[in-house]
């Protein structure tokens, strides 16, 4: 199946001479949710702006459903929802009014019903005769996603679309995003929340200092490069760890009142029974045991963590 985005060689650097981008190559899938990670500053919203035609690219292309986004702008755009991070309405517009400007600015046909279903979901129809310029940030950030998707694009872009919403607004959201998914569009969302991505994503694309570091299948990339642990809580605190312990890596924490095993899951051992033995033998005394397994917030902080 051919990539409904294809990006390739991609590169930005801004007048000042800061490089944004460098040399990105990245293919979306069609109907998948990709969530974009990567610290303040990464390229993700420059990589974003470019793909829905709002920045210009220094060099390479870009292509969605097989048009270049320069040459066939309009094809392109029109197939695009975006959904930007920040809160840009106008004040004295009411929420009826702006969604449905925004579809027509597509030319699109007037379609009352499937605005009110939009806004609907997104618990904003209560809200559909009052003036932008009274709701709470939260709502306002509910309009930006209504307008974007006022004229049915088949790509949904969210920049960080839940950057100051409450919990609740925040779980409403996500409902939405997987509806959409269900319904075909192909949603790609750069968040802070990492547990959001861990939640909803089918794959994860890493982004730190403008370049692509890594992208894989959420739960590929969680095998991979998760990892879980065993603590032990002892009864007595241990100075060092005893040399015949040496070879399961342990480490020491909490002022030597803990012991901490990491092991790879998917080995065909994990060597638990085998350290339990040699702790016995070793006269080591536990009180407790734990086992904890890396989240993919873990991950993303050593992909992304400055070599020392």
């Amino acid at each position: 199946m051919h990539p409904l985005i294809s990006i390739s060689n991609l590169s930005k650097t801004y007048e000042s001479g800061f490089q944004a981008l460098k040399n990105v190559n990245l293919e979306i899938r069609k109907g998948e949710i990709l969530a974009m990670l990567g610290p303040n500053g990464a390229g993700k919203t420059t990589l974003i702006s470019i793909i829905c035609g709002i920045v210009n690219p220094s060099a390479g292309t870009v292509t969605i459903a097989g048009n270049d986004i320069i040459r066939d702008f309009r094809a392109t755009r029109s197939m695009i929802g975006l959904v930007p991070q920040e809160l840009t309405t106008d004040a004295f517009e009411t929420v009826w009014a702006t969604t449905r400007f925004s579809r027509r600015l597509f030319g699109k046909r007037s379609d009352p019903a499937f605005l009110e279903k939009v806004l609907r979901d997104l618990s904003l129809w209560d809200k559909k005769d009052d003036m932008l310029m009274t709701l709470s940030g939260g709502m306002k950030r509910r309009v930006l996603i209504a307008k974007a998707l006022s004229h049915e694009p088949e790509i949904l872009f969210l920049d960080e679309p839940t950057a100051g919403v409450d919990v609740e607004l925040r779980k409403d959201m996500w409902r939405l995003v997987e509806t959409l998914r269900e319904s075909g569009v192909t949603v790609i969302l750069t968040t802070h929340y990492i547990e959001e991505a861990e939640a909803i994503a089918d794959r994860v694309a890493v982004i730190n200092h403008g370049e692509i570091i890594l992208v894989e299948d959420k739960a590929e990339l969680m095998r991979k490069l998760g990892k879980k642990q065993l603590t032990l809580e002892l009864h007595k605190k241990l100075d060092s760890v005893p040399n015949r312990l040496s070879t399961y890596g342990l480490e020491l924490a909490s002022e030597g009142m803990q012991l901490i095993y990491t092991y790879d899951i998917h080995a065909d051992r994990t060597g638990i029974t085998a350290l339990l033995a040699d702790l016995a033998k070793s006269r080591i005394k536990f009180r407790d045991l734990k086992t904890t397994q890396s989240s993919l917030e873990d991950i993303f902080v050593t992909l992304v963590k400055e070599p020392t």
